[in-house]
C-alpha cells in the first residue's frame, strides 16, 4: 500500500480495491462494502447482483425529480437533467 494511504483496518478485506474506490470519491462505508463483497466472491461478480433500476441517464427528468424528492434533496427543481443526475449521484 502507498505510504500516504491510511490503513482501512482489519474489517476491509481488499485494501487495494478499497483505496481505488476512495480515490474515486466513494464513501468509506460504500468502499468497504464493495471491497469486502469482492473479496468474498470475485470483483467481476460484485456488480452483477446490483439493483434493477437502470442508469439515471435512462430516467426522465420527472422521474429524477421524484427521486430527488424521495431523498429529501433541495434545490433540484430548476436543474437540467445532467445536473439532476450529478446531484443524485453526489447524495
Amino acid at each position: 500500500m502507498a505510504e500516504n494511504k491510511k490503513d482501512p483496518g482489519p474489517s476491509v478485506k481488499d485494501d487495494e480495491l478499497y483505496e481505488k474506490l476512495r480515490d474515486e470519491g466513494n464513501s468509506k462505508e460504500k468502499s468497504a462494502r464493495i471491497a469486502n463483497a469482492a473479496a468474498n466472491s470475485s470483483r467481476s461478480d460484485v456488480g452483477k447482483s446490483g439493483g434493477k433500476s437502470g442508469s439515471y441517464e435512462d430516467w426522465t427528468v420527472d422521474e429524477l425529480k421524484e427521486r430527488a424528492k424521495e431523498l429529501d434533496l433541495s434545490g433540484y427543481s430548476d436543474l437540467k437533467k445532467d445536473e439532476l443526475i450529478d446531484k443524485l449521484r453526489d447524495h
